[in-house]
Order: C-alpha cells, then sequence, then structure tokens
C-alpha cells in the first residue's frame, strides 16, 4: 500500500469521526454521493503490488562468499602491509640511534645530537618503536582485524611473517637485533592468543 492510500485512509476515518450521527437511519442524497466519492477516492490510491523478484546483489549465496574471500584476502594485505612498514621504520630507528655515527664519519649524512637523542629514547624499552609497544600494534591490528577466531589469528600470524619477511627485503638483509626481539614477542603474543589453553597449561 501506497503513503498516499494509509494517508488518504486516515483522512477519510477522521472526516467521518468528525460527522455528527444523524438521527434519522435513511441517508440522504447528499450523504450517499459524498460517501460515494470517498470510496472511489480510496480505492483509487489503493495500490496492491504483486511483483516479488528473487534477491539479487548482496544476497546472492555466491556473491556473499567471493565478498567474503575477498574481506579476508584484504585484511591479510593490510597485516602485511603494517608490518613490513612497522618493522622497516623501527630498523631504520635503530640505525638512526645507533649507527649514525659511521655514516656522519664518512659524509652521508647529517643529524643533529636531539634527533639522535629522540631516536634513541623511539628505540628505548619503554619507547614508541621499543619491542613491546611495536609488538602489541601489531597484535591489535591483527585482533582487530581476526577478532578472536583461532583460524583467522592463524593466518594473521601467516601475513606476520610474511610481512616480516618484506621488511628484510626491504632493509636488504637481517634486521637489527631490535626488530627480532619484537619478531619473537609477536610470534609469542600470537600463540598466547590461538591456543590460551595450552599456554595456561604451561604457565
Amino acid at each position: 500500500m501506497s503513503v498516499n492510500g494509509i494517508t488518504g485512509a486516515s483522512d477519510l476515518y477522521s472526516a467521518y469521526s468528525a460527522q455528527p450521527v444523524a438521527t434519522n437511519s435513511k441517508p440522504t442524497e447528499e450523504t450517499a454521493q459524498t460517501a460515494k466519492a470517498s470510496e472511489g477516492e480510496v480505492g483509487a490510491v489503493y495500490e496492491k503490488s504483486s511483483d516479488v523478484t528473487a534477491p539479487t546483489g548482496i544476497y546472492a549465496k555466491p556473491d556473499i562468499v567471493a565478498r567474503m574471500k575477498a574481506d579476508a584476502e584484504n585484511r591479510t594485505a593490510q597485516l602485511q602491509s603494517l608490518v613490513e612498514k612497522l618493522i622497516s621504520k623501527q630498523a631504520g630507528k635503530v640505525d638512526l640511534a645507533g649507527g649514525i655515527w659511521e655514516k656522519l664519519r664518512k659524509g652521508e649524512v647529517e643529524v643533529d645530537p636531539e634527533t639522535r637523542a629522540q631516536a634513541q629514547k623511539d628505540i628505548a624499552e619503554d619507547g614508541y618503536w621499543g619491542v613491546k609497544q611495536t609488538s602489541d600494534r601489531i597484535i591489535e591490528f591483527a585482533q582487530a582485524l581476526a577478532g578472536d577466531d583461532p583460524e583467522k589469528l592463524s593466518k594473521m600470524k601467516d601475513a606476520f611473517l610474511k610481512g616480516y619477511e618484506m621488511a628484510e627485503k626491504t632493509w636488504g638483509g637481517k634486521l637489527p637485533e631490535i626488530s627480532q626481539q619484537t619478531y619473537d614477542a609477536v610470534l609469542d603474543k600470537f600463540d598466547k592468543l590461538i591456543n590460551p589453553d595450552a599456554t595456561a597449561v604451561q604457565a
């Protein structure tokens, strides 16, 4: 039924309710004509649709499966990219904080003492690029994508491993020790999420 049909019916009901009740049971010619016209108006706006179509688009089963598969692949790619960027950035901070003097001696780069001090602070144990905070960010992102589903978390773990490998290639070889420690910390946290019961028994 259309909105006009509902509105028309409501107005008609209100109109009848507002009319005084006649004492004479025999309807007058004017009343009969009014009722007939009103009935015609209501009948004209009432629309009954018999067209029922099968669900399409996102409601079609094959499409849902395809979307879910594409979404899972996208989430895995997101984590891989994040890991590569985070680990590469972390490695760069280490190089800035520790290996900068070698580059300065060779005249390859110029860095002021304040920048070097900030880099050392960033990679400290409680620093933004330290092992704990970096591994926490990776795990939090993985959980945001996979929830508490062990199977999905396992796929996120695989994505982390691939991302770390990509970071090594970007770096051009073995990553600094802090990145290797982060690698171990992330894997440990993944194992605790995927197999919480096994972790509890060992504890």
